[in-house]
């Protein structure tokens, strides 16, 4: 099926399309603005993708369209000068949504959105339904639609949905919206807790249907709005479901993500018994907390996908006693005494590492935590190993981003999971100092 775009843009993408961003979101938009029948041309500031590295007023004077990737915030120095030279200006994912034929089902929030959005296309391909995950997922909008020549009416769109992709929406309206919660995140972006909630109330505002968690439900109080086409999802505290035992929504903080989809399913008319079959079924992506080894009686645990303070607070809250935890990275902002004092009852020593371990580690100081500044990832796994006891667990849930000493959180968590079963390993040549150290960690700045 042909690919077709809006009246609307017909007369820009006569001209050349100006795309900011050579990540994955901007390659997939010069991707579908190809397949429009326009020219894309790829500016990025460090050059990725093949990108020119300058957009001044020169060059946008050559674009009537520039879309952007959600690395782009609203008041980036490339937009203002799009803007003055009359560009209009879309994110990627607008651009993509403008071109799709079938349903979007968006799943925002600060933690469990990637499950949720890969659960429900799980669950609805288990009905024979045309589904698939886009979005923040790693897979964008705009290369679906590309993929998929824009979709039928009968495909439907899963699309995780960020906080960086939602602030600037135009034209995205989704079917339905499911807000899993609404925690501290992404202040270095936003600046304050009411920025960040509106940017993702900019998602919620475009949808006639949306289910929320109570945490968003008191965020909404807190900031005085509210939607006709609004459902509160009471998700917290509920009683035990036999019917989820030995899936991995049987306890939280997953079982937030199920009762999220099974008010969706309901009310989207579907076999709620369908829903619970997907459940057992249905597997968790790598590095969310998870299991890796034991080691000496103790437990290790990756959970490197908690890049904030509240993915490692709910980690936390599983285990029945205190736990020696691996702590820190880059700083998204927020009140990193205050994540101490709240997780101080489950911690039996902290170990601390990256961007942020100077200030966690006074934080510790003024909260009477046991810790130790590690600095390195492979530093922190030997002095766990030193402090953990048998019946013990060690967890790696580091409540920051990761990208001040590794390429992304799934970088962290493999290099989490060699280090620890490095611990079983015999030394190599060169001594056990080498083998505990893989040579991509030998450098605090090795990836920035």
């Amino acid at each position: 099926m042909n690919l077709v775009p809006p009246v609307f843009l017909a007369p820009a993408l006569a001209h050349p399309v100006a795309v900011l961003g050579g990540g994955v979101s901007g390659r997939a938009a010069h991707l579908l603005v190809g397949r429009l029948g326009g020219t894309a041309v790829l500016y990025d500031e460090t050059g990725a993708g093949g990108g020119r590295r300058t957009f001044a007023a020169g060059e946008a004077g050559a674009h009537r369209l520039v879309v952007f990737s959600p690395g782009f915030s609203p008041v980036h120095p490339w937009l203002a000068t799009a803007r003055a030279a009359g560009c209009t200006c879309l994110g990627e994912l607008d651009l993509a949504a403008l071109c799709w034929r079938g349903q979007i089902v968006a799943v925002t929030g600060t933690n469990g959105k990637t499950t949720l959005t890969e659960f429900l296309v799980h669950a609805l391909r288990s009905l024979g339904r045309d589904a698939v995950a886009a979005g923040n997922v790693g897979h964008a909008f705009s290369q679906l639609v590309a993929e998929a020549g824009g979709g039928s009416p009968e495909s439907m769109a899963v699309v995780e949905a960020s906080s960086f992709q939602t602030e600037t929406l135009q034209h995205l309206c989704a079917d339905a919206v499911l807000w899993t919660n609404f925690a501290e995140d992404h202040l270095e972006r936003h600046g304050s807790m009411a920025d960040y909630f509106f940017a993702k109330w900019r998602l919620a505002e475009r949808s006639p249907r949306v289910f929320a968690g109570p945490s968003v439900a008191a965020a909404a109080r807190e900031f005085s709005v509210t939607l006709p086409g609004l459902t509160w999802v009471p998700t917290e505290n509920r009683s035990t479901d036999a019917r989820l035992h030995g899936t991995v929504f049987e306890n939280y903080p997953q079982r937030e993500n199920f009762l999220l989809a099974v008010a969706w399913w309901r009310a989207a008319g579907l076999d709620e018994a369908a829903l619970y079959a997907a459940a057992r079924t249905f597997r968790l992506g790598a590095h969310r907390l998870a299991p890796v080894a034991t080691h000496a009686g103790v437990i290790w645990w990756n959970d490197s996908k908690a890049t904030n303070f509240h993915a490692a607070e709910a980690a936390l809250a599983g285990f029945a006693a205190p736990v020696v935890a691996i702590f820190g990275g880059k700083s998204k902002g927020g009140d990193v005494a205050a994540f101490v004092r709240r997780v101080a009852p489950r911690v039996q020593h902290a170990c601390l590492i990256g961007e942020t371990r100077t200030a966690l580690a006074a934080a510790c100081v003024a909260h009477s935590v046991a810790h130790t500044d590690c600095g390195l990832l492979a530093a922190a796994v030997r002095r766990a190993a030193a402090l953990a006891r048998p019946g013990g667990h060690v967890l790696l849930s580091p409540g920051f981003a990761s990208f001040d000493q590794f390429n992304g959180y799934a970088d962290r968590g493999t290099q989490f999971i060699a280090l620890v079963h490095a611990l079983a390993a015999p030394p190599a040549a060169g001594g056990a100092e080498r083998a505990a150290r893989p040579d991509s960690l030998i450098s605090s700045t090795l990836a920035i």
